[in-house]
């Protein structure tokens, strides 16, 4: 029995809401709908997904999937993303890896954490999967007199036309998963 039921998978034995059913049952439609993705589907599920407003009318759906299934998803990044904002009707669709952030350990303990489980290190590796199509060649820190500050991150020029649309996107992701402000550009080259 395949249902797309099969195809979210979410921690706690926590109910999936709504519209994750609807990202699910997309990927379970996928899987029977196309060859040409359907054997790379067939082992792949999610965690969970939400929808993020970026501006008065696009929206975007944040697609969390397994650490451990990373490598399988951006092995057919490009054509999954494809096929979903066909599905979700303009939807910008952007995959997440779940990491975990563990607090420092406390004074005296004998337990180090993880360098990958750092608040920070989370935060680059999900700048990295937001950005996924394209790299990140650069990466500038503005501190302003008032104490605020801004990420300025350079991407890939080869991928500009893949990209260029989502910038917007990229931004208003990474705010609502983090809460840092971030500004996307393309390095300036000289002829």
């Amino acid at each position: 029995m395949y249902t797309a039921a099969r195809k979210i998978q979410k921690d706690k034995d926590s109910e999936p809401t709504e519209f994750e059913e609807s990202v699910a049952q997309a990927f379970f439609d996928l899987e029977n709908t196309n060859p040409e993705i359907k054997s790379d589907l067939k082992d792949l599920y999610i965690n969970s997904a939400l929808q993020v407003d970026v501006s008065g009318t696009r929206k975007a759906v944040v697609i969390h999937v397994p650490y451990r299934l990373r490598k399988a998803f951006r092995k057919i990044h490009v054509r999954l993303v494809r096929e979903l904002e066909k599905k979700f009707s303009g939807k910008d669709v952007i995959f997440i890896a779940t990491r975990r952030i563990v607090r420092p350990p406390k004074k005296g303990s004998a337990v180090q954490r993880p360098r990958s489980r750092t608040l920070t290190s989370v935060h680059e590796a999900m700048l990295e999967d937001i950005v996924l199509p394209a790299e990140i060649v650069g990466k500038r820190i503005r501190y302003r007199l008032d104490g605020s500050k801004i990420i300025k991150i350079f991407l890939d020029p080869k991928e500009r036309n893949n990209t260029e649309y989502k910038l917007e996107t990229f931004a208003a992701v990474y705010r609502k998963l983090s809460g840092k402000d971030v500004v996307f550009e393309y390095p300036i080259t000289e002829a």
